[in-house]
């Protein structure tokens, strides 16, 4: 019969072996930690994690933009997209599951109270045009929350701001007016009906936004 010592060396062997490694022995067996912030599927199918920005501010100031050209347009059945490089979306720390009704829910005054002033968004929107290379007239451009802040969306996090150019069909000099607000609007129904959550939602805005409806099978 072993030892009680024979019988403790490996185990101290192993302890010493974790140690020199930096493993902790609780994580033996068990999968990596999942990322901070709600996770985005991808077109290619991967999941990363949507950025947390720092959430509603009594003061705002002006946000750093992009390099001058280093963003691009995409499209989707004619409708303009962000790039996801530097437009991934950024969800606000302050808007939950949990707090629904005392927040976006809640009935007027949310987004309003959180809503940077146009001194700080106009300047951003001059700095974020020239980051995306438009050149069309900023009147009939939106410089949009891609995840809304009806939606929970951080208000002036730079990775949730871009210059939305307008959607086909746009009439010149009519001033922003794009399909992607109608979105917006059913899919804060949606979440404040419990049709869905919150996190499918602004999962779904941030990958596609002009297929966000169908992939959660919203009317």
């Amino acid at each position: 019969m072993l030892s009680h010592a024979a019988r403790r060396a490996p185990i101290v062997l192993l302890l010493l072996l974790l140690g020199l490694t930096g493993c902790d022995p609780s994580a033996i067996g068990t999968s990596a930690a999942e990322p901070s912030g709600n996770t985005q599927a991808s077109a290619t199918g991967s999941v990363h994690a949507i950025p947390v920005g720092a959430g509603p501010r009594s003061h705002y100031t002006v946000q750093q933009q992009p390099a001058v050209g280093s963003c691009h347009y995409r499209y989707d059945h004619s409708q303009p997209l962000e790039d996801p490089a530097c437009t991934p979306g950024a969800i606000s720390p302050a808007v939950t599951q949990a707090n629904l009704k005392s927040t976006i829910c809640r009935k007027g005054g949310y987004t309003s109270s959180i809503r940077p002033s146009s001194y700080v968004t106009g300047k951003e929107k001059a700095l974020n045009a020239k980051s995306y290379g438009y050149s069309g007239s900023m009147r009939d451009a939106e410089y949009d929350h891609l995840i809304s802040l009806q939606l929970g969306g951080d208000p002036n996090d730079p990775r949730n701001l871009w210059v939305e150019p307008p959607s086909p069909g746009h009439k010149a000099g009519a001033g922003p007016n794009n399909p992607k607000d109608a979105v917006e609007t059913k899919l804060h129904t949606a979440v404040c009906a419990g049709t869905t959550t919150l996190a499918k939602a602004q999962q779904a805005i941030a990958t596609d936004w002009s297929t966000a409806l169908t992939s959660l099978g919203i009317g």
